[in-house]
Formats: C-alpha cells, structure tokens, sequence
C-alpha cells in the first residue's frame, strides 16, 4: 500500500454517522443532503431511459446533449461558456478528483483555503502533493479570509489553489472584489485555480444572476481555471452521483482520457435525470433555495438563543456552523450527541485541525420542526452536560 494512502484520515463525520445510523430515534444532520427526494420529473427522465434499455457506455465526456444543455444553463448564469468546455463526471467528488490528477504531480506544492469538505485536502495528498493550508478565521460565529495572507502563500512554486466557496462548511463566499485579486495573483505566479462553486445556487444575499459570485465571472476561457459543480445539491440528486467540469478547451480532450481510466463515463440513465433537471430548473432550483433559507432563518436564530453557542447566519451554503463553548473536542462531542440525545451532527475537526470545538448542522430538512426538536435536545443535553 502506498504511504500516502495509509496516512489517509478516515471520514469524522461518517465515524459519527456510522455510531447512529439505524437507530429511529436519532435526528440525523450530519450529511449534506437535503432529506427530500429527488422530483418525480427527473426520476421519471432515468426511469424511461432504463425502459429504452439505454444501459449502454456512454461518450467519456457526456451526451453531447447534455453537454450542451450545462453550456446553455452556465452561460445563462455567467456569460459564454461552450459545450467544449464541458466534461460530465460521476458526481462532484469525481469532478474533483479528475481535476486534481490532471493537475498535480507528486511532490508539487497545493494552497487550500480551509476548514473545508474533507475530499478537497485529502486528494492532493493522495496524488503526494505537499499541501498547504490557509485558514478562514472565526470571528464570533463567522468565518472570514485574510486576503493576504491567502495571496502570501500563493507563490510561482504553488501549482494548484483550491478554494470552495460557498463554503462547506463555514458558509463564507467570496467576494468579487476577492476573486479579482486571487485570479490576478494565480496568473502572475503562473498557478491554476480549481474552484468548487457547488454551492452557487445556494446563496442567500441579493445578486443580479440568483447566485454566488464565480470565478466564471472574471476569469477569460483560457485562464488556468477549473470550475466544479454537481446536480446533488441544487435539484436535490446526492446519490444519482452526476456532476461536471468546466475547463478550458485545450484541456477537455485530456479530460476525456482520464474520464476513461476513472469511470469510463457517467451513465446515460443518470444523464436523462440530469437532461430533465436544466430543462426544467425553474422548476425546481427556486423552490429549494427559498425553503433552504426558510431553513437557516428558523434554526440559527434558536441556536444563536443558546448561551454556549457562537454562530452567524450563513451567506450560502446548506450548513450552520458553530462553535460550541466549553466543549474543545468536537468528535467527543458529536458522539456523545447521538449517543445521549439522539442528535446526528458532524465535528468540526472533520473539516481541518482549526476548526476543532465547531459543529455543522445541516439545516436542509422538509420539516421545519425537525429543526426545532434538534435544537430542544441540543438545549437540554447542554443542560444535563452542566449538572
């Protein structure tokens, strides 16, 4: 076994899940999910194509047409974009990871803005890159960047930058201002940006395109810039694992070869799904963006009447997370949660060393109750921990 498999850190937040998964009575918020189903519109997509036996490989890179309705819906949001800059993955985290092999080489050097979803810092590692971490700072129950010390650490040695925003899990976004000044340094130093924007459409502030700022929006085509994004989150389809690149066009046909050695392809199935989803996002994408910030404004404003809790409302995103005082060990603390009041949360720590005595809560739940009763049993088991 390769060492840098081996030094690999199980998943904190599936060690909580798997301490609570098949227990009833166990309020889960510890993926990030929305606990909703996927619309019947696109179940129905995948399920007629099954029925036309459409259970074939597919093009490395995607149906073209498929390929060409993400170009239309990135466009719409962002200016030209060209189906040749597409690629179609088996899922944002195979996004990712095709990204990174493309990219890194081992013992190259890879900035990333953290606390962040484990899977960003772990793939570097796995390629026998020397990561570097830029940390986000608290500051009461928000995180904020240090532009420069982000740009200080960005140097003509540092191959890769990446950077998830909006955040998981902190909920921070960055600004336009601060993406024109990292994409001008990148360029300077000669360093490419993988960006992880699959959060875009969940974003809470006013804008002119309904979501977060992208890279997208100031990079040219050709810029060293990788651009993720996923259907799982904004047309509810976690576990249909479709996702999507956006790169410049000299480097699609390369994408296609690793495609091949990784996956082969997405399935054409799951691609009929995700077809039926741009073609009605209107339908769906609205909606859930309207009920996740119902959803943040019913449970951070409870949270934040705790005593021992620090948070803010997040700008974007499907999380709250917060600081828990007086408890410094968050996995400790996660697993006494579902072990004594049956609350699923996952550990700060999960997301990087600094953000140990945090929790994530994902508010993304049908039932606006749901959040209610969590935050009962937090309250009380807060008040038992004192006794």
């Amino acid at each position: 076994m390769r060492q840098a498999i081996e030094n690999l850190e199980e998943s904190k937040i599936r060690e909580v899940a798997n301490a609570g998964m098949g227990r009833s009575d166990v309020l889960a918020f510890w993926f990030g999910e929305s606990d909703e189903v996927t619309p019947d519109f696109i179940r129905q997509a995948a399920i007629e194509s099954l029925q036309k036996g459409e259970t074939f490989y597919a093009h490395n890179l995607g149906l073209p047409e498929l390929r060409h309705a993400v170009a239309q819906y990135t466009s719409g949001l962002h200016g030209k974009v060209s189906s040749h800059r597409i690629a179609i993955t088996s899922g944002g985290v195979n996004a990712l990871m095709l990204a990174v092999q493309a990219l890194v080489d081992a013992d190259d050097e890879v900035v990333a803005v953290t606390p962040v979803w484990p899977n960003l810092t772990a793939q570097p590692l796995i390629m026998g890159a020397r990561l570097k971490r830029v940390s986000l700072k608290p500051q009461g129950g928000a995180w904020t960047l240090d532009l420069q010390a982000l740009l200080d650490a960005i140097t003509p040695s540092t191959k890769l930058l990446i950077v998830n925003a909006p955040n998981n899990p902190t909920g921070w976004t960055l600004s336009r201002a601060e993406q024109e000044a990292v994409l001008a340094h990148c360029r300077k130093t000669g360093t490419w940006i993988l960006a992880d924007e699959v959060y875009e459409r969940l974003y809470y502030e006013d804008s002119a395109n309904g979501c977060a700022p992208s890279f997208l929006d100031v990079a040219s085509p050709d810029d060293r810039l990788v651009v993720v994004h996923s259907f799982s989150k904004s047309f509810l389809m976690t576990g249909w694992r479709l996702g999507w690149l956006v790169m410049p066009a000299s480097m699609t046909p390369h994408m296609g070869k690793l495609v091949e050695f990784n996956t082969s392809c997405a399935s054409v199935f799951t691609q009929r799904a995700g077809l039926a989803a741009l073609q009605r996002t209107d339908e769906v994408t609205p909606r859930v963006v309207a009920h996740l910030k119902a959803c943040r404004d019913t449970l951070v404003p409870m949270l934040q009447a705790l005593p021992q809790v620090r948070v803010e409302a997040a700008k974007g995103g499907m999380y709250a997370f917060f600081k828990l005082d007086g408890f410094d060990d968050s996995l400790a603390v996660a697993k006494r949660l579902v072990a004594e009041a049956g609350l699923g949360l996952a550990p700060g720590n999960a997301f990087a060393p600094e953000a140990q005595g945090w929790l994530r809560w994902c508010f993304a739940s049908k039932d606006l109750a749901r959040l209610g009763q969590g935050v009962e049993r937090l309250h009380s088991w807060l008040g038992a921990s004192r006794l």
